[in-house]
């Protein structure tokens, strides 16, 4: 938190009495991504009087404030900046309304601004309301930034708090990761508590528990102490006693300095075994993600009425069901489920006989099957990495030198990009239609994975004609011609997966995979047909 928007509306009014009056009398830099201010009332030939000094260090990856008690200036290597703006008295420090910003005003309209935003921080020198000088050249869209823009008003009552669904993030996105990260923990508390109870609680209810939550997060957040923790494997400056605290203080300079002396004192070793711990801490919870999204799939089939049940209630009925013919041919029809002794609605195909729908139900039944042991058999594989990741977790954390730390990570290949699956059903949607696999990217890239690496050119291709949307695949199927509701079903959701979801009818490309290609230079998700056909479909989704 030690460039969040609460630490630095403490830091800026504990700054002001260190600077205040004194002059900007240098700034330079020993380092591409670093850069010293130097104020003080005067100086003489070699020293200044009453110097206070701000050194920050501007890298994508750290970025922050240290207020040391002298800095010395390199002979060589060193470079003077903003000479111009020599001289001025600071007028004052302040920070902005729901902003992750720092500035020092100085006299004739001038302001420097720290903007610590992500990977991009930077300073930023304004006169009047535009900007003059930027220390990173290289963010040129920081030219178009203007000093009154800087102030965020957000709404934050309990009325807007409730429009948003209770979702404090909305409101407050000042809070960072620590703060959510302490609220979460305090949700999950408090879900533990009314387990154990047994109490439940409306919408309405929740929502003002957590309102009351917010409220006291953010009077301690007013009024903070400031704990130098560490958090992720990673020293973490914060305004709540979150983590394995080290230090306490009072002060938010004081807190700066140790934090940043702190976090650039970090050795090799250090710095690499929270690197690697927290690379797997990522893939054992995608892991765990995967799991348990693959349970609630298998779970959700056991629960649903099997195709192959459908097929026997049929074939047990098909006395009740009149032959296809004109004026007799029903796209439903209502029988009794002895499974479960009621009633229920079959869909037919109106233009073949019961026999063959109860065939169409078996042959989806076949598939189910498959996907069912294909769930069971991921699964499988996602607890045995689980508990490989488990183990390479406490293995990491024990490991107590930098030679034996990197030897590790080579033998298993840790450091390596995660493990990308190869299989077609994690990677993209499917949808399984008389017996022909389905299958939708999720975004632009997913679309070029789809289309460049698990395509062939038998299969058919389909997308929305002339907006974006999703690639769609249907598999071709050996000495099996495509059926036309199995490209009519692939169409509708091409159109569904588009930005013609809305439209009443929706024009979609049809056009065997041959005749698709991804010429150099194009753009995520651009390809080029050189032969179509369209057909027009209403969009419809799984």
């Amino acid at each position: 938190m030690h460039t969040n928007y609460y630490f630095l509306r403490q830091l800026a009014p504990a700054l002001a009495p260190h600077l205040t009056d004194l002059k900007l009398m240098e700034c330079f830099s020993q380092d591409r991504d670093e850069l010293v201010l130097v104020f003080a009332q005067a100086k003489g030939k070699t020293n200044f009087y009453r110097p206070y000094f701000i050194k920050a260090t501007l890298r994508p990856d750290f970025s922050g404030l240290l207020f040391p008690e002298s800095v010395q200036r390199a002979r060589h290597n060193s470079v003077d900046l903003f000479d111009q703006f020599y001289g001025r008295a600071v007028l004052g420090v302040r920070a902005f309304l729901n902003e992750r910003c720092l500035a020092i005003t100085l006299e004739d309209d001038v302001t420097f601004l720290f903007k610590f935003f992500g990977n991009r921080p930077n300073l930023l020198i304004f006169n009047g309301n535009d900007v003059v000088e930027l220390f990173n050249n290289k963010l040129v869209s920081d030219r178009q930034l203007h000093l009154d823009a800087f102030d965020r008003p957000i709404d934050q009552s309990y009325s807007a708090f409730e429009q948003a669904n209770s979702d404090h993030r909305k409101l407050f996105p000042t809070f960072g990761k620590v703060v959510n990260g302490w609220l979460k923990e305090k949700d999950k508390g408090e879900e533990e508590d009314k387990g154990e109870a047994g109490q439940k609680r409306d919408e309405t209810q929740e929502g003002q528990r957590k309102w009351v939550v917010i409220q006291s997060v953010l009077a301690q957040l007013e009024n903070p102490r400031y704990y130098l923790t560490r958090l992720d494997h990673r020293p973490t400056l914060s305004l709540l006693p979150i983590g394995e605290i080290m230090r306490e203080f009072d002060d938010p300079i004081e807190a700066s300095n140790q934090f940043f002396t702190r976090s650039n004192g970090l050795n090799t070793f250090e710095r690499e075994k929270g690197d690697l711990l927290r690379l797997l801490e990522k893939r054992l919870k995608k892991a765990q993600n995967l799991l348990e999204a693959n349970f609630k799939r298998l779970v959700a089939k056991d629960e649903s009425i099997k195709n192959e049940e459908l097929g026997n209630i049929l074939m047990a009925s098909l006395h009740e069901i009149a032959e296809p013919g004109p004026g007799r041919s029903p796209e439903t029809v209502i029988l009794h489920d002895f499974y479960r002794d009621q009633p229920i609605t079959l869909k037919l195909k109106p233009d073949i006989s019961p026999q063959k729908n109860a065939e169409g139900y078996y042959r989806k039944s076949k598939n189910e099957r498959i996907e069912e042991e294909h769930l069971a058999d991921q699964m499988a594989r996602r607890e045995q990495e689980i508990t490989n990741l488990q183990a390479q977790q406490v293995r990491t954390a024990d490991i107590q030198n930098l030679k034996e730390l990197r030897k590790f990570a080579k033998t298993n290949d840790l450091l390596a990009d995660s493990p990308a699956t190869t299989d077609p059903l994690e990677l993209f949607k499917h949808v399984d239609i008389d017996g022909f696999r389905i299958l939708i990217g999720r975004n632009a890239k997913n679309n070029d994975l789809l289309t460049q690496r698990h395509s062939f050119k038998d299969d058919l291709w389909l997308h929305a004609r002339d907006v974006t949307g999703s690639h769609v695949l249907v598999k071709y199927r050996a000495g099996k011609p495509f059926p036309k509701t199995v490209i009519e079903r692939a169409a509708e959701l091409a159109a569904w997966y588009s930005k013609r979801r809305t439209d009443s009818l929706c024009p979609v490309i049809v056009t065997p995979k041959k005749f698709v290609r991804k010429p150099k230079g194009l753009a995520e998700g651009q390809v080029v047909v050189e032969k179509e056909n369209v057909i027009m479909v209403v969009p419809r989704g799984e």
